[in-house]
């Protein structure tokens, strides 16, 4: 069976980011996670990983103090949902075996760790007006 790869233009890697920041900005409260912590595998050291990572970048971002200009705030929101994926990739790259997958992870981790940079820039640029 043959594999399709996507390739998406910026603008549209734009779009699925703020789409992201602001499905991290609504209320998990009504989230039932318990499901999540009793499937089969959970104790497993990469779980646990992944879990404290996001766990963190929800953390992160309740914490964030929205400015009400948009792209302030999605800078804000983007630089803990980036560093999660760093963090989630590093998590693979420990306990993952599969080459495809950890090229991926550590194409994540610079990517990421670049836009973060790209992010704080603009903030110290940008925030102060």
């Amino acid at each position: 069976m043959g594999r399709v790869v996507v390739r998406l233009g910026t603008s549209v890697w734009l779009l699925l980011a703020a789409a992201g920041v602001a499905l991290a900005q609504e209320s998990h409260s009504g989230h039932d996670m318990s499901a999540m912590a009793m499937s089969e595998g959970s104790s497993a050291p990469a779980v646990k990983g992944y879990t404290e990572a996001m766990d963190k970048m929800h953390e992160t971002m309740r914490k964030i103090e929205y400015t009400g200009d948009p792209d302030v705030d999605f800078a804000l929101g983007m630089i803990p949902h980036h560093q999660a994926a760093i963090d989630m990739a590093r998590v693979q790259l420990e306990y993952g075996k599969d080459p495809e997958i950890r090229k991926l992870s550590e194409d994540i981790i610079k990517a990421q760790e670049g836009e973060i940079k790209q992010l704080n820039e603009w903030l110290a640029a940008h925030k102060a007006k």
